[in-house]
């Protein structure tokens, strides 16, 4: 179908201003710039019960978390728990960027959400995000109950490179632990160096496009071979066996979608239950565009109710 029209009108007013695509800045600017317009579409802060700031051990030092408790929650039974990894092309990114859909997630499930701030390249490339990533989630599995959490009850999501940290928890648990009950991966990127029709289409400077893929493909890896790792690439995992129920949701207009589509069946394939949507007419990074967005409450909405459903929830 057609490009959305309130996306069609972003992009009128990108090209009016001469807005420039991130990949044209600095890293600085590009940073603030990718906050800057993800504190605007996300709109006003969902209400929640309590937002705790967390230190989570990591590999290499301790890492920045939030922990979203859902209000009225009965006193003393135990939440299911979702670690969420924001987005940002390993590049960009904090605990900011994914404080919308945190806030939304853990209302509408009522479960805990932990959102954590895992390290960034390329001042720290490639594993250095996905090991952060494991060692939280791990973390949690084994303080759950101090936060008020359910250890057996515990999921992972995460938007683009949010999703692609997601994906490769799953392989690291499935091969060290902590069990899981579900994945999430939201426009995940799965496949570096991908050459599908979705990533040849996509060319619009005025959206994220196959350029855009390259450049934080370029910031993350320090060695370009490392592309071929299944941390960094879960579709060339050999075996997708054993890991854990999916929700995989893609956008129309995204280069990362064909890839993000292959994983979801091979998932399949391999006896793993999963969920795939497809939201037609949006772009990459609609999902936080919560306060602009009505697909992008949809699609929150769905995740949520997905979460119900894994979780065994009323």
């Amino acid at each position: 179908m057609p490009l959305h029209p309130q996306l069609a009108l972003m992009r009128a007013h990108r090209s009016a201003s001469g807005a420039r695509p991130l990949y044209e800045m600095s890293l600085a600017e590009a940073r603030a710039a990718d906050l800057a317009s993800i504190k605007a579409d996300r709109g006003t802060a969902h209400p929640v019960g309590e937002v705790v700031p967390l230190r989570v051990p990591g590999p290499d030092g301790d890492l920045d978390a939030r922990l979203y408790r859902p209000a009225g929650a009965a006193a003393g039974e135990p939440l299911p728990v979702l670690a969420y990894f924001f987005g940002g092309g390993w590049v960009l990114g904090n605990l900011e960027t994914s404080d919308g859909v945190c806030r939304r997630l853990c209302a509408a499930t009522g479960c805990l959400v932990v959102s954590v701030a895992y390290r960034l390249a390329p001042e720290h490339p490639f594993p250095a995000a996905p090991r952060d990533c494991h060692a939280a989630v791990t973390w949690l599995a084994a303080h759950a109950a101090e936060l008020g959490g359910d250890p057996s009850r515990l999921a992972v999501a995460g938007d683009s490179a949010g999703g692609n940290l997601a994906a490769a928890v799953t392989l690291q648990a499935r091969e060290s632990g902590p069990p899981l009950t579900a994945q999430v991966l939201v426009y995940p990127n799965v496949d570096c160096g991908a050459d599908t029709p979705s990533m040849r289409d996509n060319t619009d400077p005025y959206f994220f496009n196959r350029t855009s893929v390259a450049w934080y493909w370029g910031h993350y890896l320090a060695d370009p071979a490392d592309g071929a790792d299944p941390l960094a690439s879960p579709l060339r995992a050999a075996d997708l066996g054993g890991l854990p129920p999916a929700l995989v949701i893609t956008a129309e207009y995204d280069p990362l979608r064909d890839e993000g589509e292959r994983y979801a069946r091979r998932l399949s394939a391999a006896g793993v239950p999963v969920e795939l949507g497809r939201y037609d007419g949006m772009t990459h990074g609609f999902f936080t565009m919560t306060g602009t967005l009505a697909a992008a409450r949809e699609a929150t909405a769905r995740v949520a109710e997905y979460l119900r459903k894994v979780f065994a929830l009323s």
